[in-house]
């Protein structure tokens, strides 16, 4: 294992729709480790991606980089089960657990029955875990989160754990600067946006009388190098943007400035129309490639691709656009390295 740590990057385990299965997690955190990135987040999905599992089972197997959900809902579990679950982990992991959380997507609750999540909701939250970490006793709390007569842990806590949420919009990203200590940001994200997403937070930051500065604003940032092969960096780069665009489409090109009229014939596009799920798990190599052709290359550009120093030479401009920290986004541990290890040796 290198002891060089790299604090500002960070992966993502099981990436995407988890791989080969969550088995491999496991030897996913030993290699990001030994690779010395700084932070391995976890994405919650509803099928073998159940994050308190997968959490466990990262902070089990690793004993210096930290393990950060990014992300859960707060809204599908009790806030006491969330409270003590983000306990536990910070305590068997020697305090290397940051519990982040976000928004979701609205249809999907819709679906499923559960509430839609806000803004303030998420505030509401945040406060709320702070309080029960620090051993407060919390009487009738009637507020966005929800009515309880009691909320309690142990009188004995006073744990400092790190909250994260997942950012889109300007509101959340007020949030974060607000009351959370790590925003992370979305993929294929143009260097317009991110800087504008960057000032949200830091201005919201200073403006709760917070150091800017201590609210870390991680760029999410899809990063495949050419020594993988062509197919799959197709469903990597390609197939990952459709599937945003099949989930949120609207609010990436609003985000972006996008033109609304590409998404619009995307929409309409017989091949993706005739995909049954989401791109990225169910679409051929023919169906990406022809997807390929539906993507402006602008709306691709925002990512690392190509050899190992190009990758890397657009990983640093992320940091010069005012990201404090980056997550090699969409790849294995064993997939960055060629890239990780570029990146220390410029």
């Amino acid at each position: 294992m290198t002891d060089d740590t790299l604090d500002e990057l960070g992966y993502y385990l099981l990436a995407g729709a988890g791989g080969e299965g969550p088995a491999t997690l496991m030897d996913e955190a030993r290699r990001g480790e030994q690779l010395g990135f700084g932070t391995a987040f976890i994405s919650e999905r509803w099928n073998v991606k159940e994050a308190s599992s997968l959490v466990g089972a990262a902070c089990a197997v690793t004993s210096r980089m930290r393990i950060a959900t990014a992300a859960t809902n707060h809204n599908t579990r009790h806030p006491l089960i969330t409270a003590s679950w983000a306990t536990t982990m910070h305590r068997l992991s020697g305090g290397r657990f940051t519990l982040g959380i976000g928004r979701g997507i609205g249809a999907i609750y819709g679906a499923f029955g559960i509430p839609a999540v806000t803004t303030a909701q998420m505030e509401d939250f945040a406060q709320v875990m702070r309080r029960l970490w620090h051993g407060e006793l919390i009487f009738n709390h009637d507020g966005p989160l929800g009515t309880y007569p009691v909320l309690f842990l142990d009188p004995d806590f006073d744990e400092d754990i790190r909250l994260a949420i997942v950012a889109f919009g300007p509101q959340t990203l007020a949030l974060g600067g607000r009351a959370f200590d790590d925003v992370i940001l979305h993929t294929y994200f143009t260097p317009e946006t991110l800087q504008r997403c960057v000032k949200t937070v830091k201005d919201a930051a200073e403006q709760a009388g917070r150091d800017p500065d201590s609210v870390r604003v991680w760029s999410c940032f899809a990063t495949v190098g050419d020594h993988l092969p062509e197919e799959l960096r197709l469903k990597k780069t390609v197939a990952r943007l459709a599937t945003y665009l099949q989930g949120y489409g609207d609010l990436m090109v609003t985000t972006n400035d996008w033109d609304p009229a590409v998404l619009q014939r995307f929409r309409e596009d017989e091949v993706v129309t005739s995909i049954p799920g989401g791109i990225d798990h169910k679409a051929t190599a023919a169906q990406i490639e022809h997807i390929a052709t539906l993507l402006p290359d602008e709306w691709l550009a925002p990512a690392a691709t190509g050899s190992a120093q190009q990758c890397v030479e657009r990983i640093r401009k992320e940091f010069d656009y005012g990201a404090d920290a980056l997550i090699m986004h969409g790849a294995t541990p064993d997939e960055l390295a060629p890239i990780v290890e570029e990146y220390r040796r410029t």
